[in-house]
This record gives C-alpha cells, sequence and structure tokens, in this order.
C-alpha cells in the first residue's frame, strides 16, 4: 500500500550497502528502532524508524560544517536535538557527510544515497522531505535542485542561505580584528593574508586563540572586569561588524579554520573574498579604523570556483517551507533576503513561504516550532493548501496546547527582513 502511494517518480537509483540494526543513540524517542551503515562513498548513516510510522521519510541535512574526519557519531547528536521528528510519527534518515569541510555538492550527493538506501533497504515512504538546519539549509537546497524527482517538500531552518556571500562578513570580523589587536597573526609570526584562514603548516589551537582573543577584547570577562581599552575595542567590533559580543569568538573560529579550508580544499589556493572597497562604519573613527584594515581583491576565478559549490540557484521544483530566527547571530536573518530574491530570479518563488521566530537561538528553535511547519509542509504537498505564516503561527499555538510541546510559539507573521547589504557591506 504505501509503495503504492509512494512519490511519484522517485528514483530508487544505483544500489546501495545495507544498514545493520544498533541500539538507537540517546534521546530517540522510545520505541523507534534504529540502523546504521556507510554509503557507497563512505559516509556514516543513521536510520530511525518511530514506533508508529505516519509513511513520511525526513531527511536531514545537518549544520556545520564539521571540519575533519567525520565521526558516525555526528548523527547522535543530531537525533537527539531532532527527536521531535520522529515524535511526530516521521522516520529520521541522515548522513554525516563523508567530506569534512565547506563542500556543498558532495554532502549534497550524501543526502541522496542516504534517502536511496531507506528506499532500498527500509520502506517505501508515502512523502519524502528534505530538512534542512543552518549550513545543511544550503546542503538541502543544493539536493533539491540537484535530485528534483527524490523529494515532495523541502524544509530549511536557520539557514545559511546566501551561498559565498554568507562568508564575506567573516573577512571583514578578520580585518578589523586585525587591525585592532594585531594578535591573528603576532608580529612576530610570518605574514599572511587573513582571507587564508591559517597557513597549512600553522599549529594554531582554538585555545590558543581564544586566549589571543581573551586578551585583546576581554571577551571570556564580565564587563566590569576589562580595561578600558579591551572595552573599546570590543565594542568596535560589535558595532562595525555587528554581531553581539557573545559570537565574536565563534564567527573568528569559523573564520579562521573554516577559511583554511577554503583556501587549500575548495578554491586552489585562491582568495575567494575580497573587501577592498569596503568602507567599515560605527566606530569612534571610522577614518582611523579603515586606514588601519588589511585590504583583499578577489581572484575572480577562485570566487567563481568557491561560487559555483555554494551558491543557490534557486530551481526547486516543490514546495519550499523556511523560519529563521530574527536576532540569529550565527546565520543572520537577512539571509533569507537573498534567498527569497535567488527564488524568485530562478522562477520558483511561488513556492516558496518564509517564516520568523522571535527568537536568538540558532541551532533549535524548541519543539514547539516544528510540528506545525511539518504539518503546513505537508498539507501544502498533499492538497495544494499553501500555508500562510499567520496560519502557521495560529496552528502552532493549536498543537503547542494540544500535544503539550515545549519552547513556546513565537512566530511573527509580519516580519519581513531587510536586503543582506544592509548589514554585510555589499562587494
Amino acid at each position: 500500500m504505501l509503495a503504492g502511494c509512494a512519490t511519484p517518480g522517485a528514483d530508487p537509483g544505483p544500489a546501495e550497502p545495507a544498514p545493520v540494526a544498533t541500539p538507537c543513540p540517546k534521546g530517540t524517542p522510545d520505541g523507534a528502532r534504529c540502523l546504521r551503515g556507510q554509503d557507497s562513498a563512505g559516509a556514516h548513516v543513521l536510520l530511525v524508524m518511530p514506533a508508529q510510522w505516519s509513511g513520511v521519510l525526513v531527511v536531514h541535512a545537518h549544520g556545520g560544517p564539521t571540519l575533519g574526519e567525520p565521526r558516525a557519531s555526528r548523527a547522535d547528536e543530531d537525533i537527539a536535538r531532532w527527536a521531535i521528528t520522529v515524535k511526530l510519527g516521521h522516520a529520521w534518515a541522515a548522513s554525516v557527510f563523508r567530506q569534512g569541510g565547506v563542500a556543498v555538492g558532495s554532502a549534497a550527493e550524501d543526502s541522496e544515497r542516504v534517502r536511496r538506501i531507506f528506499v532500498q533497504h527500509v520502506a517505501k515512504p508515502r512523502r519524502t522531505l528534505l530538512h534542512g538546519q543552518s549550513w545543511g539549509a544550503m546542503v538541502a537546497a543544493r539536493a533539491a535542485e540537484l535530485y528534483p524527482r527524490s523529494w515532495d517538500g523541502v524544509l530549511l531552518t536557520s539557514g545559511v542561505l546566501g551561498g559565498a556571500r554568507s562568508y564575506d562578513f567573516r573577512l571583514d570580523l578578520r580585518a578589523v580584528y586585525q587591525a585592532l589587536c594585531n594578535n591573528h597573526p603576532r608580529p612576530d609570526e610570518p605574514a599572511y593574508p587573513l582571507w587564508m584562514g591559517l597557513p597549512a603548516e600553522s599549529k594554531l589551537t582554538r585555545a590558543e586563540l581564544a586566549t589571543r582573543v581573551d586578551d585583546c577584547l576581554g571577551v571570556r570577562k564580565r564587563p566590569e572586569q576589562r580595561t578600558p581599552e579591551q572595552a573599546a575595542r570590543l565594542k568596535t567590533i560589535v558595532d562595525v561588524i555587528r554581531i553581539p559580543e557573545g559570537s565574536v569568538l565563534g564567527h573568528l573560529n569559523w573564520a579562521t579554520w573554516h577559511f583554511q579550508d577554503i583556501a587549500q580544499r575548495r578554491t586552489g589556493g585562491g582568495n575567494p573574498f575580497d573587501n577592498q572597497r569596503v568602507q567599515y562604519r560605527g566606530s569612534s573613527d571610522d577614518a582611523a579604523l579603515n586606514a588601519l584594515v588589511p585590504r583583499y581583491a578577489a581572484d575572480p576565478a577562485a570566487r567563481a570556483r568557491f561560487a559555483a559549490d555554494t551558491d543557490p540557484q534557486g530551481r526547486i521544483g516543490v514546495p519550499v517551507l523556511t523560519t529563521h530566527g530574527i536576532g540569529d547571530a550565527t546565520a543572520f536573518v537577512e539571509l533569507k533576503h537573498s534567498f527569497r530574491e535567488t527564488m524568485t530570479s530562478a522562477g520558483s518563488g511561488d513556492r516558496l513561504v518564509k517564516t520568523y521566530v522571535d527568537s536568538r537561538e540558532h541551532s533549535y528553535l524548541g519543539d514547539a516550532t516544528y510540528p506545525p511547519l511539518f504539518e503546513a509542509l505537508l498539507a501544502w504537498v498533499d492538497r495544494g493548501d499553501k500555508p500562510t505564516p499567520a496560519g502557521i503561527a495560529q496552528r502552532c499555538g493549536e498543537l503547542a496546547a494540544r500535544d503539550g510541546w515545549s519552547g513556546g510559539c513565537r512566530f511573527v507573521p509580519g516580519f519581513e527582513p531587510p536586503p543582506l547589504a544592509s548589514r554585510v557591506p555589499a562587494r
């Protein structure tokens, strides 16, 4: 019966290795059964079947990206966080992408392969949804473009959906930080262009970088413990880069080791980032700051190579539903404005509905947020009932009251983000 109402035209694809039954990770809902394995390209996979299956499969594209050798336990962390999917009765399938680092295309391929494993060895779903979280939203958008017959609908949450433009502000952060602190690199270390992240031979650790940042900005101190100089430098970064104090170190980490991965493994050693003509504003003396900031011109070939892997094209032929925390300091909400423009330019704008929540969170927006999103997306897929932000907000309250979902309903139906250039200077 399930095969009879499975996704029309869905391709089971080339044969994939069968997963094996395994104890479920901690945090998996009671009654579920789990399977593990590796796909034909070597990516670790975790599949979870609920005790009572709705017939819906949700393929989960995880955030990050994680650097270094992928670990199977990454999927354990994700199912514990996204247990709400299985509590709703949906099957859950996730790949731990085979290639650590900023590699969108290969991660999209891995997402398709874990879908094939489920279809070939577990069951044929009535509907197949693709869920991308954070950087995984970039992966999911690419998978939806590459494998249009595999998915019935797409849910993108807290998505990094500006493509290569999503990373520009981190070069700004590295450049402004170096102008103020001059310790990453220090004067007694070999100089290198900041777009490189780190030289290949560098032995710098995250703990060492945290110490340098704390020495200059006092980020790990209470405000009253900072020197006037530390407080002034930190305020400059917060005001110019427009990120909160608590996210400075995290973004510097990404602008160090992720940039190293991009330069060494994604662009052939070329520079994809440009701040040559950016004017930084918001400090106590913008002219002095801009005179100190190191400047870099992007290599057009490197930028194009990076964009070819990271930039969404917007050619998605199925319903796409998104949500995002308005105060998200990891992936700016303004990125959704860029994604809307991308979908509209590709002629797919009518297949996009965006929602927003009053939250500063990035990784998880609370149990109450997701049931109305999955329900609305399935109603759109099954009956053609295109949802509205107001309708989702209302339904959130109804479901939370009925089922006791935690986290509160904080949808803001009337919100619309400004353009990304209002927050990150255009290149």
